[in-house]
């Protein structure tokens, strides 16, 4: 009698717990045609950073005090994995801003992000957490209060999903675009609200680009994909090592891109001004670096081609007008970058997020081909 009782509060547990996961979030089965991923190896690791030690001289009286210790900080989290017969040169994914590398894992829906999706391409991929953020968290630098990512609770929902170009609000209610990519479903929104992560410490971009170069020294010549803030990251990367083979920027902006001196253009002036794209001058002989490895900047849809009262894809005008002005004065210099409005191409819809739209196969399809085209995707 206990064991059927039993049997029977268990099986009412597993259909309560998988119910509640299916409310949750969906977490699509692996279909037939999808066969394993066969990985020669994985693992982690920091790459970079610093160590700062406090003054005066330890003593166990003074166990959890400062005094004569050290503290470690700004490097990157990296995590890795090599598929069997890997192509030769791997993808270093770079996250965005209040982001992780959890932005390239799993789309908010549950299907596969672009960890999977270029792991079955043959190539091995490399995630990172930037310094002072997520798996990184440690800093030897307080934040300073000048970025409003940087505190816990983050009261941003709207301002995020505005900014990200999923949608607009009415009232508390999130109205998404009529064309968008995105999964429209509130699993899908809660789960896209839950990948923000606070900063630990100052947003410095030399900093990550710093702990960026040593991992392209330490795993060799590699592909390096940015997203949105991660973007100026990736630009000063080339500055520090010549092992980036080429750069895949999805959605640069919000942080400067990069200028020879001298050669600064103004930004256009959204109607909220705050969040202006933003440029920064720089010696041209490290701006020449850029010139010399293929560039591609790919950019989604629902950006105002002209002043607009919603402030996402008004503050993307700003930006999508500076992607021109850069790729103009890269190509000015003798460089090969190049910019894709998808929906100039016919791919209508496409958020922020381009790596975790509905249509996220056909965005890596894309990039792919790209990759091709320039010789990087070699066995």
């Amino acid at each position: 009698m206990w064991k059927k009782m039993a049997a029977a509060v268990l099986a009412a547990s597993v259909l309560t717990g998988a119910a509640w996961a299916a409310d949750a979030v969906s977490v699509p089965a692996r279909t037939a045609a999808q066969k394993p991923i066969v990985l020669e190896t994985q693992g982690s690791f920091a790459i970079g950073g610093t160590a700062v030690k406090h003054d005066g001289t330890y003593s166990d009286q003074h166990f959890l005090e400062p005094q004569g210790q050290k503290a470690y900080g700004d490097h990157a989290y990296v995590f890795y994995q090599i598929p069997a017969q890997a192509k030769k040169y791997p993808i270093v994914f770079q996250h965005g801003g209040a982001q992780s590398k959890r932005t390239w894992e799993t789309t908010p829906d549950g299907r596969e992000g672009f960890q999977n999706i270029f792991l079955r391409k043959g190539y091995s991929v490399y995630l990172l957490d930037q310094p002072r953020i997520g798996e990184a968290g440690l800093a030897t630098v307080p934040d300073n209060g000048a970025n409003p990512y940087a505190s816990n609770p983050m009261y941003a929902d709207k301002a995020l999903y505005q900014l990200c170009r999923v949608g607009t609000f009415d009232g508390d209610r999130p109205v998404p675009f009529k064309n968008t990519a995105f999964p429209k479903d509130a699993a899908s929104y809660d789960q896209f609200q839950r990948t923000w992560t606070p900063y630990e410490g100052q947003l410095d971009d030399d900093v990550s680009a710093d702990a960026l170069a040593k991992l392209f020294d330490k795993i060799g010549p590699a592909v390096l994909v940015t997203h949105s803030m991660g973007g100026t990251v990736g630009w000063r990367t080339p500055f520090r090592t010549d092992n980036v083979k080429a750069i895949v920027a999805f959605e640069p902006g919000g942080s400067p891109f990069l200028f020879p001196e001298g050669e600064v253009p103004q930004a256009e002036i959204p109607v909220y001004a705050p969040v202006a794209a933003q440029a920064k001058a720089v010696p041209l002989k490290d701006f020449m670096k850029l010139t010399k490895i293929p560039i591609i900047l790919y950019y989604g849809d629902n950006i105002a081609d002209k002043p607009s009262k919603q402030v996402g894809p008004d503050k993307w005008r700003s930006e999508f007008d500076m992607a021109k002005k850069f790729v103009a004065a890269v190509n000015r210099h003798g460089g090969h970058a190049e910019i894709v409005h998808l929906p100039d191409i016919g791919i209508k819809g496409n958020t922020h997020f381009l790596m975790s739209d509905l249509n996220n196969q056909q965005i890596a399809d894309l990039m792919a081909n790209w990759l091709h085209k320039q010789g990087v995707d070699v066995l």
